[in-house]
């Protein structure tokens, strides 16, 4: 079984938590930041969709992120980025990328993400902005 969709927008990458001490609680606590937390709820609203129960056994995924493309680069270069001849090597790391998506597809595609055993992420530059996802069961 393998299930593919696609989250439009630009994709978020997972952003380290905010620790700080609460006085009225007295201890330490975190919070993921807004940015993060938004796009993982808008995954899982996406993904809720196409997965009537989360997968039991080992899973494969593959992410694409299509970020967009920088203003700053010539026609040329554009067209380039366009055609996948030009890649982003600039941060945010592809890995936060799939964290964000691992983060938010847990109890919804699969129980836990340690059940992925192969993973495949890939930037692109695009003028339509997206992630694409793929889940396939082993």
């Amino acid at each position: 079984m393998k299930i593919s969709f696609t989250v439009p927008g630009e994709p978020v990458a997972k952003a380290r938590a905010r620790v700080f001490f609460n006085k009225r609680v007295n201890r330490v606590m975190s919070m993921t930041p807004t940015k993060t937390a938004s796009y993982e709820q808008f995954i899982k609203l996406i993904a809720s969709d196409h997965f009537q129960c989360p997968i039991l056994g080992p899973l494969v995924m593959s992410v694409r992120v299509f970020r967009s493309i920088p203003k700053s680069l010539s026609k040329k270069l554009i067209e380039q980025a366009e055609d996948g001849q030009i890649r982003p090597i600039t941060r945010p790391d592809a890995d936060n990328y799939l964290k964000s998506c691992l983060d938010a597809l847990n109890g919804i595609a699969f129980r836990d993400d340690s059940q992925a055993v192969s993973i495949h992420v890939h930037k692109f530059y695009s003028h339509t902005p997206r992630t694409e996802i793929e889940v396939e069961e082993l």
